[in-house]
């Protein structure tokens, strides 16, 4: 990191290259602002690419009955009453419109015979409101946008690990990054900052993250510039993650497998839903098939590799062709398993990260000044368990939103501040971590993945979560012995250790977060609290003060007057054929 670092000013700095970093960058464009996006992975890379199913929008053009109130309802309820009513109006109101702008833009959806956009049905909503394009829907609207990034000319930088956010007197004033590959430092000055960064499944073992991606980063630069994270206990585990191979551990199975007709068997070949959910079966909601599969494999029913298994085999192979090419090819070349002959082992996996930075719910405003978060980063939306479908929704409405209240910042400001105090602090930190030492970050992250994996995975209790914080610790304390310098490939050690020290921080907010919450409740189980507890409705909060987290709690708002109806609207959801709850 030879030379001095280079200065880049914008109006509107985005940190983030997925679906909510670009439609905040577009918004803030469109608003008259300079803007630059930056992100750690390759351009077209980030990790929306991996969204499959859908999003989210009651278009009512397959079935005329819906409406944006009963998506308000339905993603309450599957929230448990946790997410902030405000914020899933929005979303709600506000996703229609949305679809239609990505698909004047491009995005090729899915349609009807008759030129609608196509909808089915997907995750708990009581009608077919998920759009889709394939089963590839993320990558289709993730270069939908880099399209249109790229007409609008709003400059993008990739290979940037972003280290820290420049805050100075509670306002934040950019961000200091360096290139992945040159070690190349860039102080990126701007009025405000959007931070969309995605989420920290990562942490655990079995994840359908990919290396290096959703590490709790974001969460971690937003804890260190004074931000709360809310919710961060709540983490949803997808019911069938692959076990084997190794590299591809916790890569997701996707629900149109047991949509599809598949069924799950332990090793006695018992189809064992049969006692978790008799009714609905293998269609039952996502915790609690999670929670069957981890039984299962806990009193040792499982496969071969620690896992479950999920059959298909009574579909034709051209069905299966037909209805998951996708799957059917994942499985052929990683396990040279034809699956339209033999079962897949399966497993839960961390999916989605449900709790995050606190926002308001209008502007996704966080308490910092000039700071902004969207997406997946974010706490508000999803409660205690993420609706399907709603994850890309939530990108582009409260990515726009994002940007355009950062934007009305910036022409707020009559001076951009230069915060050269924090820049040298942060140019200091970066110092400090690089030095020769006796432990490499790498087998570290693989140690802490599993300690969160055995002591706040898809059951808890206060034993467990208090040895996953003794872990941490002792994890903490490799932090000043690691090795890390740069390398013929660039400064991947130094990136690596930053995801460490990032971790280690989110790992905390979690363990700390699920000891707070004595319930079990949607995505959070604990076997020492097996009961909901209507007295915990409350969001568990958690916010870095003079280098120690503190826990607060907030209450949940109230739903409005005007939609107290719909609290309860759309509990009669049955599973049907095509329909999958979660």
């Amino acid at each position: 990191m030879d030379g001095e670092p280079r200065t880049n000013v914008s109006n509107v700095l985005v940190i983030g290259m997925g679906c909510a970093g670009l439609r905040a960058a577009i918004a803030a464009h469109a608003a008259g602002c300079e803007v630059k996006i930056i992100g750690k992975r390759p351009w077209k890379d980030a990790h929306t690419v991996l969204a499959a199913g859908g999003i989210n929008a009651a278009l009512a053009t397959v079935d005329a009955q819906d409406s944006w109130q009963q998506h308000f309802a339905d993603t309450l309820r599957e929230g448990y009453f946790l997410a902030d009513p405000r914020m899933v109006e929005i979303l709600a109101r506000e996703a229609p419109a949305a679809i239609l702008e990505l698909a004047d833009w491009g995005c090729p959806f899915a349609r009807t015979p008759d030129g609608k956009i196509d909808q089915r049905f997907f995750g708990a909503h009581k009608y077919r409101r998920t759009c889709y394009v394939g089963d590839y829907t993320g990558r289709a609207i993730l270069y939908t946008l880099a399209d249109r990034v790229t007409q609008l000319g709003i400059p993008i930088n990739d290979t940037q690990y972003v280290s820290q956010l420049l805050v100075e007197e509670g306002a934040c004033a950019g961000a200091l990054a360096f290139d992945l590959y040159t070690g190349r430092r860039t102080v990126h000055q701007a009025d405000a900052v959007v931070l969309a960064t995605g989420g920290g499944t990562r942490l655990w073992r079995r994840s359908s993250s990919r290396r290096d991606e959703n590490t709790g980063d974001g969460l971690y630069l937003a804890l260190r510039a004074g931000c709360a994270l809310g919710n961060m206990e709540m983490v949803q585990f997808h019911p069938t993650g692959m076990v084997w191979p190794e590299e591809m551990a916790g890569t997701l199975v996707t629900e149109a497998v047991r949509g599809e007709g598949g069924r799950l068997y332990n090793n006695d070949h018992e189809r064992f839903m049969e006692r978790y959910d008799p009714v609905r079966m293998e269609l039952s909601a996502r915790d609690r098939v999670a929670m069957a599969n981890y039984t299962e494999i806990a009193a040792g029913r499982g496969g071969p590799h620690g896992g479950v298994f999920l059959d298909i085999t009574h579909r034709s192979k051209d069905y299966i062709l037909e209805k998951l090419p996708r799957m059917y090819r994942l499985f052929m070349e990683t396990e040279l398993l034809d699956i339209s002959r033999r079962p897949m082992e399966v497993a839960p996996t961390a999916h989605y990260t449900m709790g995050g930075v606190m926002v308001d719910p209008e502007t996704h405003a966080t308490t910092v000044s000039g700071l902004y978060a969207a997406g997946e980063v974010t706490n508000g939306l999803h409660g205690a368990n993420r609706l399907g479908g709603n994850s890309l929704t939530e990108t582009i409405v409260f990515g726009r939103r994002a940007g355009k209240d950062a934007a009305r910042h910036s022409r707020t400001r009559s001076a951009q501040v230069r915060a050269k105090a924090e820049v040298d602090a942060a140019l200091a930190d970066l110092d400090v971590m690089l030095h020769e030492g006796d432990e490499m970050a790498r087998p570290a992250q693989r140690e802490l993945r599993v300690a969160m994996w055995n002591y706040a995975g898809v059951v808890r209790s206060r034993k467990l979560l208090e040895q996953g914080l003794e872990k941490v610790a002792e994890l903490d304390a490799v932090l000043p012995r690691l090795d890390v310098r740069p390398t013929a490939e660039g400064y991947q050690d130094l990136a690596h250790a930053l995801d460490l020290r990032a971790s280690l921080l989110a790992a905390r907010t979690v363990l700390l977060s699920a000891i707070a919450r004595r319930e079990s409740r949607g995505a959070h189980q604990r076997s020492d609290h097996p009961e909901q507890d209507p007295n915990l409705r409350v969001n568990f909060t958690v916010k870095l003060i003079d280098g120690e987290l503190v826990m607060a709690e907030v209450d949940v708002p109230d739903v409005p007057e005007d939609l107290k109806e719909w609290e309860t609207a759309g509990a009669d959801v049955e599973p049907v054929e095509g329909r999958l709850l979660e």
